[in-house]
């Protein structure tokens, strides 16, 4: 059985685990802790707040060492319900080259890979920490590679390098925004339409909080860096819902905005979030002088700073040794790389599948990049052990 049949029959049992990000992400964590713990690796566990989701961080090598590398990926996957797909999500299926299932190539593909050569790095005598950092909940809001990310800053344990295996195509990506995700409640009071003054319409402060959001959308354009390498250039606003409201008739007393920022500096995230604030103290008190209940509720669904291109950044040039390629990419979809960068973290990101095949029904992964994929890692052998 080569190494690429051990990935495959390894990402078969991974992709059983549903681990959808509105479910548990345990028995997969778990699952994955006995095949290190069994190499000798040094594995934690750090659970969540609820006990029903945890992140798994392992190390192979030299104990109480700085200068580590990780390789880092989520365990969450999305949704399949409205989807339609050929085959059961979680099972995997295999045809023409590609394996297909819920996860494949975002990102269970990756860390299958990892773990087949597990074995292999156990075996080795290494001269710097290997670390295995999977999380959960990246798909709704990096919450676990942020809690993970505070507990090594609390631990002060600090690796000199972060390989993220998100699906690039095995192109080596330096740089991406971040991704910012809010939703706002409005409360106001309902009443009959023929009298709107005596209620407070909720969906009207609504649509003046979007109006004022758009319009930082548009002046955010003139904040762009003249050397961005994103495209577009400028961090961007999304207005991805907004309600509120039953019939014609009535005064909406509840109003919902869901919104999303993809800052590529993190200034930027302040800006926005400082003018929303002024624009919210603005909005209250015409509320409240109708209705002393009235308020407006922001709920920070998350906050993941963004990738931020380096001219000297040892984890793209570990890479570009280890595939080959002599440039590096930016993308427009965010990662947990960030995040180990505001570690101080050499970060860059490299995985196998495609990002357009993530999210979609009849998801895959081919037989050929997760070779790739492994190619890599085999090579990465040789830099632990120098």
């Amino acid at each position: 059985m080569t190494r690429l049949d051990d990935t495959c029959a390894i990402l078969a049992d991974l992709v059983a685990f549903p681990t959808v990000s509105s479910d548990s992400n345990l028995e997969m964590i778990v699952h994955i802790a006995a095949l290190l713990g069994d190499l000798g690796a040094r594995v934690d566990l750090f659970h969540d707040a609820t006990g029903h989701k945890a992140n798994l961080f392992a190390t192979l090598g030299p104990r109480n060492t700085d200068g580590g590398i990780v390789l880092s990926g989520h365990t969450d996957v999305v949704p399949v319900a409205d989807q339609d797909w050929s085959t059961d999500p979680f099972a995997l299926h295999e045809a023409g080259g590609r394996l297909y299932g819920r996860g494949t190539c975002d990102m269970k593909g990756f860390i299958a890979a990892c773990l087949a050569m597990a074995p292999v790095y156990a075996g080795l005598e290494l001269t710097r920490p290997l670390h295995f950092a999977f999380t959960h909940d990246e798909e709704v809001g990096c919450l676990g590679g942020q809690a993970l990310v505070a507990e090594l800053a609390a631990r002060g344990l600090r690796p000199a390098i972060a390989l993220i295996g998100e699906p690039t195509e095995m192109r080596i990506v330096e740089a991406h925004k971040g991704c910012c995700e809010y939703t706002v409640e409005f409360h106001g009071r309902e009443g009959h339409g023929s009298n709107p003054d005596a209620g407070v319409n909720a969906a009207e402060a609504a649509v003046r909080y979007v109006t004022r959001l758009m319009r930082l959308a548009e002046e955010l354009k003139t904040r762009a860096p003249e050397d961005s390498p994103f495209e577009p250039p400028w961090t961007t606003v999304n207005l991805g819902r907004i309600s509120g409201g039953q019939v014609h008739n009535v005064i909406p007393g509840k109003a919902e905005v869901a919104w999303e920022m993809r800052p590529v500096r993190s200034d930027d995230i302040g800006f926005v979030k400082e003018a929303m604030a002024r624009h919210v103290a603005e909005l209250l008190p015409a509320m409240r002088a109708v209705a002393p209940e009235a308020s407006i509720l922001t709920h920070v669904i998350g906050e993941v700073v963004g990738l931020e291109p380096l001219t000297e950044n040892a984890a793209r040039r570990l890479l570009s040794e280890l595939t080959g390629q002599p440039r590096a990419e930016t993308v427009p979809f965010s990662t947990e790389a960030g995040l180990f960068q505001s570690l101080g973290c050499a970060a860059a990101v490299c995985g196998p599948g495609a990002i357009a095949q993530a999210h979609k029904p009849d998801e895959y992964v081919t037989r050929d990049q997760l070779a790739q994929c492994l190619a890599m890692l085999e090579g990465l052998a040789g830099v632990l052990t120098a």
